[in-house]
């Protein structure tokens, strides 16, 4: 049977073959949550991950649930490969979601608040402030929260108000008559977006220098103060979660800047998905606000603590307690590059390989600052798709426009979360006289691209660096990423007509190395797999590792099922979704999937195929997932000096070998934890992180 035809059969499209997308997201926050279990690490970084992962479900129902509720109230009936209708999805993400959040209480409550005690780090309750701290309470109050609280009382007048996306609220109950004698019963007070959640109790009336209250504390103790001459029976925390994505209609915007700095307002105040309330909060209260946001029982998360856990990942901030963090650590830097003064003379001695946060980001930085500085240097153009406000890099941008330099920035407005910044970027950057376009209408530009044109010996030579992550110098310290920077001719032609594709009109043109979504990358995948599998079934050794953030994509799912079945060895490091079964007898008994949980955030894109031998490895910005493939401007680019790529396969080694920070996912769809029995313990991330502060 040929490869298209077994890809079309049936026994490939059963949908226990397929993991439900959402459910597998639900599973890798589970994973998130362990790690604040875990007693090997540190104290205020277990804090870190359980606000991780309640971060991380809000984006989840933000985005995810939010998509979900649409389909179903459109009565839609699409269906993944998994068979699960949007209302089945619905139900079985609300099971496990309540679930999660349990355990994400419990764990704060009966696990990390009591550890943070024993170090002397504590959250002082209302019923145990002494008179010295009720004092200090009760003029915070007055004079830093009273001037700017305004409660609702809710009556015809005063209708329930518009509650922003995830702010923290009270609903209080009340009895009697104002000074209009009128009985509403309920009120609304929205907490201050502008007073942060944890105080800090002042020295003259803490027992320990890390004693904080917090203000939904401050606000529960002296909420009587609000409603003079009546009762407060019962005052109760929640929070809204809404649907946050932006909708713009590409087809109908003159000016996409413009339609996206428009819709972000919107987002505060989308369709409701999720009520969060005080597990005190009597039944009839907790019903009055789903009927106001027009939301069910399935909806509702009761919990017992802060309604927002996220406020907690300001604390290790607050707290100077170094050995209850990770210990700090200095990216590398190649001996190549600590003792080159020009850049590009480096380049030219051969490919660089970064592995952030391992390595150090500043060479990128530096990169593009002597490309700004550099009288040779004609131009640069590079993508950006989250960058930070204050970035070094669009200084670096903007130092060139001013010199001359024919700058050219591709800025993707759509970048989740991150319109607002990148808006305000694109405006600096024009300002400064630089080319700004916003890629492909109905594409986003996630490629992660720099291209520098160098005047040398009466010609032109290009210099690239292309990435995996973002050009964002916070993140380079939390993600793992690879770059490359590379002077090689094919590889910089291919960025050139690729920043010809993005800032022009026209067919786009065929390219020497690179595979580009949404044209090649999809068939170029397809392609090795399939080479794979027909060395395997040759009896040749056949072997795929590939490592990403998702597999989600059908057709390579079914690709790489086939391939198992011929006998290829592959070995899928998926960080979070994984919607791939492997393990199933006659189907994947040759696939093995593992995600790696620890300090760093894995973020690289790595595929590595044998090849009969001629090995190939890519570096890529996209997942295996519709989005990447179809729908997104990606790069897929080769590594081809030999150095570097035996580099990327002995780093790939280190991620399979990993022992004490990986998962294993089981053909069931549950993941369980690896540990080093009788082997030694090797953990990918600290043996890169040891490796890396070596240099070379």
């Amino acid at each position: 049977m040929k490869f298209s035809q077994a890809m079309e059969s049936p026994e490939l499209k059963q949908p226990e073959l397929y993991i439900n997308r959402e459910l597998s997201l639900l599973a890798f926050n589970r994973r998130v949550l362990e790690q604040a279990k875990d007693e090997n690490t540190p104290l205020l970084e277990r804090l870190r991950f359980l606000c991780i992962s309640s971060s991380n479900l809000d984006e989840f129902f933000e985005i995810r649930v939010a998509g979900l509720i649409q389909k179903a109230a459109m009565a839609s009936v699409q269906a993944g490969p998994d068979n699960m209708s949007p209302t089945e999805a619905l139900g079985q993400i609300s099971v496990q979601a309540h679930e999660l959040v349990d355990e994400q209480y419990r764990v704060l409550n009966d696990v990390l608040l009591p550890a943070l005690e024993q170090e002397g780090i504590r959250f002082v309750k209302r019923q145990d402030w002494d008179k010295v701290q009720a004092a200090w309470v009760k003029d915070y109050y007055e004079h830093e929260l009273l001037p700017i609280l305004s409660p609702i009382g809710l009556d015809p007048a005063h209708p329930f108000p518009r509650i922003l996306n995830k702010s923290l609220n009270f609903i209080v109950s009340l009895k009697g008559k104002d000074a209009f004698g009128r009985t509403s019963g309920m009120a609304i007070v929205q907490a201050p977006r502008a007073l942060p959640r944890l105080i800090r109790l002042p020295e003259e009336c803490r027992s320990s220098v890390n004693d904080f209250v917090f203000l939904s504390s401050i606000i529960h103790a002296h909420v009587d103060d609000l409603f003079p001459g009546m009762k407060v029976q019962g005052c109760y925390q929640f929070r809204v979660t809404r649907n946050s994505d932006l909708f713009v209609d590409e087809e109908e915007v003159d000016d996409l800047l413009r339609a996206v700095e428009g819709e972000l307002p919107s987002r505060r105040y989308g369709e409701e998905v999720r009520l969060e309330v005080a597990d005190n909060c009597p039944p009839e209260v907790s019903q009055f606000l789903l009927d106001q946001f027009e939301l069910t029982g399935n909806d509702l998360y009761t919990v017992n603590g802060p309604v927002n856990l996220n406020r907690l990942m300001s604390l290790p901030d607050k707290v100077d307690r170094s050995d209850l963090t990770f210990p700090a650590f200095t990216p590398g830097l190649s001996s190549r590059l600590s003792m080159a003064n020009n850049i590009f003379q480096t380049i030219r001695k051969g490919d660089l390989l970064l592995h952030h946060p391992f390595e150090s980001f500043v060479p990128v930085i530096d990169f593009l600052k002597q490309a700004a500085a550099d009288p040779k240097v004609l131009a640069i153009k590079q993508t950006l798709y989250r960058t930070g406000p204050d970035s070094a890099v669009v200084d670096a941008l903007v130092q060139a426009a001013r010199a001359g330099k024919e700058v050219t920035v591709v800025v993707e407005l759509r970048a989740r979360f991150d319109e607002e910044a990148n808006i305000a970027l694109a405006n600096r950057l024009q300002e400064a006289g630089a080319h700004v376009v916003y890629g492909v209408v109905g594409y986003k530009t996630h490629a992660k691209m720099i291209l520098v044109v160098r005047r040398e010996e009466e010609k032109l030579r290009h210099y690239v660096h292309l990435g995996t992550g973002n050009y964002h110098s916070r993140t380079a310290r939390l993600y793992t990423d690879y770059g490359l920077l590379t002077c090689d001719p094919q590889l910089g032609e291919d960025v050139h007509k690729l920043f010809l594709q993005l800032t022009s009109l026209g067919r786009s043109s065929k390219l020497g190395k690179i595979l580009q979504s949404p044209f090649t990358l999809h068939t170029g995948m397809l392609e090795r797999i399939e080479r794979e599998t027909e060395n395997a079934r040759k009896g040749k050794p056949a072997r795929i590792i590939a490592k990403m953030n998702a597999v989600v994509e059908q057709n390579i799912i079914r690709a790489l099922y086939i391939a198992s079945q011929a006998g290829v060895e592959i070995d899928l490091i998926i960080r979070g979704i994984c919607c791939l079964r492997p393990g199933v007898p006659g189907v994947s008994e040759n696939i093995r999937v593992r995600s790696i949980i620890g300090r760093f955030l894995e973020h690289t894109r790595v595929f590595y195929f044998l090849n009969d031998g001629k090995e190939e490895i890519f570096g890529s910005s996209a997942d295996w997932m519709e989005r990447n493939l179809y729908n997104r401007v990606e790069t897929c680019f080769p590594v081809e000096d030999k150095k570097v790529r035996e580099r990327m396969i002995r780093e790939l080694k280190y991620y399979l070998e990993d022992n004490m920070q990986a998962w294993e996912l089981q053909s069931d769809g549950n993941y369980v934890r690896t540990t080093p029995g009788e082997r030694e313990p090797l953990s990918a991330q600290l043996k890169l992180l040891e490796e890396m502060g070596k240099g070379d």
